[in-house]
């Protein structure tokens, strides 16, 4: 066995995975989550970071234009594969393993990546004896492409020079940042980041296009990347609140904490319940655990408090859960509460897409991504609310 094989070997053994869930099928995205760890894999955080894509579920073609996005993201050795429900799961993750050691298929597809060629013409570029007409030459085949140039000189070079006096340039197609007055009068630049759809602990499909001044969100417009068809693996109410306080805990950055939960939420309903003397009688040990840590912490209380409060008024306005009130500590208790109540008659209804801009302008991003992850929202619709787009100044 040669050291290559080795090395495929071992990074095979500890592979990390992204998971990509299709709006209405938290249910096999959780499945295939719990199925990853089960392997000893890990959950990756970004493209960058992951060898492994999987999708839950059909997109529809712009969340799958979103997805292949995301696809070409990820560094090679790298293995996609697509699920449609839980028990093609026992072949789809082995056959990831498999697809990992294929050596061959590998370097098939460094080769045939979209950008490979221009990568290599930079190489050739970098080491003609002119550097000026190499750059030209770069340019010249590159296209839009230049940022992927090895050496950078040209490209920092201009911006070195102009970056200052001309803010219409925008290098490899990135936006440059504008200018605008901040709060106390004096101008700041104003970045457009879009967030998802693709993003770990974030609702499925939601795409928030937001206007940064700094690292606030001064603006923010949202809409939904839907599936092919609505015909999903959706979880129960409970296993979806469960999995909004995983999102939570490890978005607060207690990860012993959020892997407790996740434990909790893959466990059977009823296969540990019994009754108990410090919680409510339907409550699970794990459960009832679970509760206790998080309100004996003074840490997360004091991280969550007073952070994204909406009153009722603002709840009803926006149309979302009346559970939904409160600050985001407030939201926390609540999603732990309801576990064990009986579903509200009817289901909850969808909440519009739009109403979750207005709760995170304002906020710096790691505390929108926890407010719009302790919301417990039960279903997104793309119908817009009447309302304008969400702006503080």
């Amino acid at each position: 066995m040669g050291l290559r094989e080795v090395l495929a070997r071992s990074a095979a053994r500890h592979a990390h995975v992204l998971v990509v869930e299709v709006p209405g099928w938290d249910g096999l995205r959780m499945a295939t989550e719990r199925a990853v760890l089960e392997r000893g894999w890990r959950l990756a955080c970004s493209p960058a970071d992951a060898d492994v894509l999987v999708v839950c579920g059909t997109p529809g073609p712009r969340l799958a234009e979103a997805v292949d996005l995301v696809w070409e993201q990820l560094p090679g050795p790298r293995v996609r594969i697509d699920v449609l429900n839980r028990s093609e799961l026992t072949d789809a993750l082995p056959g990831a393993h498999a697809g990992l050691l294929d050596d061959d298929h590998h370097r098939r597809d460094a080769r045939d990546r979209p950008g490979a060629p221009d990568l290599l013409a930079g190489r050739e570029a970098e080491d003609e004896p002119s550097g000026h007409e190499s750059h030209s030459d770069h340019a010249d085949h590159g296209g839009d492409e230049g940022s992927d140039e090895p050496s950078g000189h040209e490209g920092h070079g201009n911006h070195a020079d102009h970056g200052g006096h001309d803010m219409e340039m925008s290098p490899g197609g990135i936006p440059l940042a504008e200018g605008d007055e901040d709060r106390d009068e004096l101008e700041m630049d104003v970045l457009a980041v879009r967030l998802g759809p693709v993003l770990p602990h974030w609702p499925a499909g939601l795409v928030l296009r937001c206007s940064l001044q700094g690292d606030v969100l001064t603006g923010a417009r949202a809409e939904l990347l839907g599936a092919e068809h609505e015909d999903g693996d959706a979880a129960d109410r409970r296993t979806r609140a469960l999995d909004r306080v995983v999102s939570v805990l490890a978005l607060a950055g207690w990860e012993d904490a959020a892997e407790c939960a996740r434990r909790v939420r893959d466990a059977p309903a009823t296969g540990d319940a019994r009754p108990t003397t410090t919680d409510r009688p339907t409550a699970s040990p794990g459960l009832a655990r679970l509760r206790r840590r998080v309100r004996r912490s003074r840490m997360l209380r004091w991280s969550l408090r007073g952070l994204g409060p909406l009153t009722a008024d603002d709840v009803r306005r926006l149309g979302l859960p009346e559970d939904a009130g409160g600050d985001a500590y407030d939201r926390l208790l609540h999603l732990l509460d309801d576990v064990d109540e009986p579903a509200p008659p009817g289901g909850r209804q969808a909440v519009p897409v739009d109403a979750l801009a207005d709760p995170v302008v304002g906020l710096d991003l790691a505390a929108a991504r926890l407010v719009l992850a302790g919301l417990g929202l039960g279903g997104l619709s793309a119908a817009p609310a009447p309302r304008p787009e969400a702006t503080r100044g």
